[in-house]
């Protein structure tokens, strides 16, 4: 099985895609919309309408692997501006997975080193 983890880049396509696209179809959008090699060791994340779904497609050296998640309670926080490709860390496809938005708006500050009196 494919671990995300050692992928190398990691890329969201942002907007809705057609769902019912396969391997070729989803090949083709990256290739020729984003002008992204398909065959580099990089997983590319889709969603249609329904954002309780997605796909992800990845080369693997010698073949395309096809995943297809459907959550069976919440939504995906899938950025939905049109025509746009992201490219994602891993700590960001964690939170995408975990149902969080792909770009927190703050984080907690690291604590200042000192004794406590």
């Amino acid at each position: 099985m494919l671990n995300y983890s050692t992928v190398e880049k990691i890329f969201i396509v942002c907007g809705k895609t057609d769902m019912r696209r396969g391997i070729d179809g989803l090949a083709s959008i990256v290739m020729n919309q984003y002008e992204i090699d398909v065959y580099s060791d990089a997983l590319f994340l889709f969603c249609g309408n329904s954002l309780d779904r997605f796909k992800a497609l990845y080369w693997d050296g010698d073949g395309f692997i096809l995943l297809y998640k459907r959550f069976e309670n919440g939504k995906l926080q899938w950025p939905r501006k049109h025509s746009e490709v992201k490219s994602l860390t891993q700590q960001q496809l964690r939170w995408l997975l975990e149902g969080l938005q792909v770009d927190q708006k703050r984080k907690i500050s690291n604590a200042e080193h000192g004794y406590i009196s």
